[in-house]
């Protein structure tokens, strides 16, 4: 078992896992929004930063991938962490106003939307590639995945083709955090 700070608490973690494993373990919350118990992390979103003083120095780092080292030192609520967190917030309800979990999160980091708002969009995608992974990995087939590149990047089915592997499970619509996927694929939803 490793030992290492979470707030000044002490808590162990066994070798291999991240800090935000560690702290779901102790219950200690750490919002996510592309993170999902089932499927291997990924990062996107970012919203599971924290700090961690490992002696050295102190960063931010996103804590669904940052592997528990022993001694470090992480604090989930410190001012940095906090603004950080309030700027995706900030992105993210900028980007899908009329998304419930980006109201949820907006409400908790008491965030309003900013004149930068995209106008006609109500639920876009962040591509966390949530969808992606869960078809993927729960499903196992490959019914999504990204195209393009750069700022023209989208959750897709392969080739720019209605996908002959999906299934229509609607596992990307229940994992989707932002209701998104219901905009972009209709016809998995449609009976």
């Amino acid at each position: 078992m490793i030992t290492f700070t979470i707030n000044g608490q002490e808590v162990q973690g066994q070798d291999g896992w991240t800090i935000l494993e560690v702290a779901r373990w102790h219950g200690i919350d750490i919002p996510t929004l592309c993170h999902y118990e089932a499927v291997e992390p990924y990062g996107a979103c970012r919203l599971c930063v924290v700090e961690v003083d490992d002696g050295k120095r102190s960063r931010v780092v996103i804590s669904c991938m940052y592997p528990i080292r022993s001694g470090i030192q992480v604090k989930t609520d410190s001012p940095r962490v906090a603004n950080v967190r309030r700027w995706i917030v900030q992105l993210l309800l900028d980007e899908s106003p009329g998304a419930p979990k980006i109201q949820e999160l907006a409400k908790a980091f008491r965030v309003t939307p900013s004149r930068f708002k995209k106008e006609g969009v109500e639920f876009a995608c962040h591509l966390c590639g949530l969808c992606i992974r869960a078809c993927q990995e729960v499903v196992g087939v490959q019914a999504l995945t990204f195209g393009n590149r750069g700022v023209l990047k989208e959750v897709t089915a392969p080739y720019h083709q209605r996908s002959t592997d999906c299934i229509r499970c609607g596992t990307c619509l229940y994992v989707c955090p932002t209701g998104a996927m219901e905009q972009l694929f209709p016809q998995v939803s449609a009976p």
